[in-house]
Formats: structure tokens, C-alpha cells, sequence
């Protein structure tokens, strides 16, 4: 079994709440040319049942100091959205907002959505997530000959809604 050697804090997700937690990664200066200025992480989690209440446990490998976290809560047909920082070994309602877009994404057709440079990790500027299970939309990775690069787009299905969220520098408009 693979060992996670860094963080984890717990939360408890009362009777029909969903949370799912991002890290945020900051690009290094040297590689901006080439890739977003931000891109997103999703957290691995265990979870236990403790009666109708879910304790899950999210983990952070190879932790900076401070990272930044989104936090997103889906209920019955809403989805609260919360920015925090993990500092030490405590994760506090942040209170230096981070920009993030966010948008529910919906069609009558089947679409692709965003077309994004591959990274190995899957680490992308946008995260695209199924509202009902909250599992993350998987790109479709494809060989763009033009660039001669790999490149992912997300197929969406016809008539279900989407939530989707992009970390954006303050300076940019939001």
C-alpha cells in the first residue's frame, strides 16, 4: 500500500452534504509562459460513517508551509463554496480571499468544454465537477498536431448541470 507522507485534517459532513476539498498550486514563476498561473489538486479522502453524520479525512503529500485550499459543500441543489488555509496542522476559514470563477455549466447537446494543456499529475486550471455524485468530470486527452502536445477536453453530457471552478490572479477580471 502506497505510504502519503505529509498532512491530514477531518471534517464531518452532516446528512446530505457532500464536501469535496482543492488545493491550490501556485506555478512556478519560471514555468508561466507555458502553463496557467494557478492550477487545482483534488484531495484524497477517507471516509467512516459514524451514525448519519460522514467523517472524512483528507490528506496532503509533501505539504508547503501554508497552502490554500477550496472547499466545496454540495447540498440538494446548491453548493457552498469556502476558501481555507492549512497552517500547521489547522485548517482556517481563510480570511484573504482567493478569486474564483465559478459557474454552472448546462446544454441540450453534448459539448467539450475547455481545452487545456496535460500534465502528467492532471493538475489544470479548471475543474469541472458532477453536482449529484461530486465526482470530477475526466478529461479526454488528445494529440494535438498542430502543437505537438497533449491536450485534454471534458465531455459533457446533454441535458445535466455542471459546477465548474478556475482559480484566476486578482488583477484579472472576475
Amino acid at each position: 500500500m502506497d505510504q502519503i507522507q505529509g498532512k491530514h485534517f477531518s471534517i464531518t459532513d452532516p446528512q446530505g452534504v457532500n464536501t469535496v476539498i482543492y488545493r491550490v498550486n501556485k506555478t512556478d514563476k519560471r514555468l508561466l509562459d507555458e502553463y496557467p498561473k494557478y492550477t487545482v489538486q483534488r484531495l484524497i479522502f477517507a471516509e467512516e460513517l459514524n451514525g448519519e453524520l460522514k467523517k472524512k479525512t483528507f490528506f496532503i503529500d509533501e505539504p508547503e508551509s501554508e497552502e490554500d485550499l477550496v472547499i466545496l459543500s454540495f447540498g440538494k441543489d446548491r453548493v457552498v463554496v469556502n476558501m481555507g488555509v492549512l497552517a500547521e496542522d489547522k485548517v482556517k476559514i481563510s480570511k484573504r480571499p482567493i478569486p474564483i470563477k465559478f459557474d454552472t455549466l448546462y446544454s441540450e447537446h453534448e459539448t467539450e468544454y475547455k481545452e487545456f494543456k496535460y500534465t502528467p499529475d492532471l493538475k489544470r486550471p479548471i475543474s469541472i465537477i458532477d453536482p449529484e455524485t461530486t465526482e470530477e468530470i475526466k478529461p479526454v486527452l488528445y494529440f494535438d498536431q498542430e502543437t505537438n502536445e497533449v491536450k485534454g477536453k471534458c465531455k459533457l453530457k446533454p441535458y445535466k448541470s455542471y459546477f465548474a471552478f478556475e482559480i484566476r490572479d486578482k488583477k484579472e477580471n472576475i
